[in-house]
């Protein structure tokens, strides 16, 4: 079955161990056998990033944060979410540089200036999350762009920044090297990516889309239980193998093309609370079934 490359479906994300399986599945030619073309891309700036390539018709479907594309539809109305991807939280890693010394502790943070990726990415978002769990005035908060992890890593090490939100897993390698600290952790309190798709591309290719997502799923699961699996991690991005192996043990990846109308309104009412989005919009702005 040939398909010409303008039929390509474009997927991007964050390149992290949640994404292994659509590595594996395009490895595995998995798509190409459902007669799928699928190309992937790599953003290294997180949601904020992926956002923006779908407002700009440059994505066709990314696997984002929760609250990050919640917040980015509510405001642009450009794409919808078909499906959680993975169900688990993220525990976020509450990083400072190793050689800031007047941050001992999370309290410490309070009125320092947070590296973000980029505005309303997670490590953008969090912050207030975490602001307001630790009754910090949340309008206070400062922040420092710096694209990505890299860049945080420079702005925590140069004092630039004193504070920094990101996978606690993907941050370890750099907390054991000595480059940050973490002084503390913050899980989401919701399952933590989900599947959003371009509004046009969804109107007019829904059955393609809901197969590729069900083809991931499934090598997801299989990831799950393969006893190879946290090996396979260790050496993609430079972990020890025992963290590798707790991180396996934590993730969870949803099972079905689906997504839960109460935990995205619970998103929404955060947003609301926090004084990022104005109101609570209606959940079928938001979320899309398939």
């Amino acid at each position: 079955l040939h398909i010409s490359p303008a039929m390509a479906l474009r997927v991007g994300g964050v390149p992290e161990h949640f994404n292994i399986p659509w590595q594996l599945a395009r490895e595995q030619k998995l798509f190409e056998q459902e007669g799928l073309h699928v190309e992937w891309k790599d953003y290294p700036g997180g949601t904020g990033a992926m956002t923006k390539a779908l407002n700009d018709g440059e994505a066709d479907v990314c696997i984002l944060l929760t609250e990050g594309i919640v917040k980015d539809i509510v405001c642009n109305k450009k794409s919808k979410i078909v499906s959680t991807f993975v169900s688990s939280p993220l525990c976020w890693g509450i990083h400072t540089g190793a050689k800031q010394e007047d941050v001992k502790s999370v309290k410490d943070l309070n009125d320092k200036v947070w590296a973000i990726s980029r505005f309303t990415s997670g490590s953008h978002l969090m912050a207030f999350v975490l602001g307001k769990q630790e009754g910090w005035d949340t309008a206070n908060l400062k922040f420092k762009t710096v694209g990505d992890i890299k860049g945080a890593q420079e702005a925590l090490t140069d004092g630039s920044a004193n504070g920094f939100l990101w996978e606690k897993f993907m941050t370890k390698p750099l907390v054991d090297q000595g480059i940050f600290r973490r002084v503390g952790e913050i899980p989401t309190p919701w399952p933590c990516f989900v599947v959003a798709v371009r509004n046009e591309v969804l109107e007019q290719r829904p059955a393609d889309i809901k197969k590729m997502v069900e083809i991931v799923q499934k090598v997801c699961q299989e990831f799950k239980s393969d006893q190879k699996s946290p090996s396979v991690v260790s050496e993609k991005f430079g972990q020890k193998y025992e963290d590798a192996c707790e991180w396996m043990k934590s993730v969870e990846w949803s099972t079905k093309c689906h997504v839960d109308r109460d935990m995205i309104l619970k998103v929404a009412n955060t947003l609301v609370e926090l004084n990022i989005i104005e109101a609570t919009p209606d959940v079928s702005e938001i979320i899309k079934d398939i």
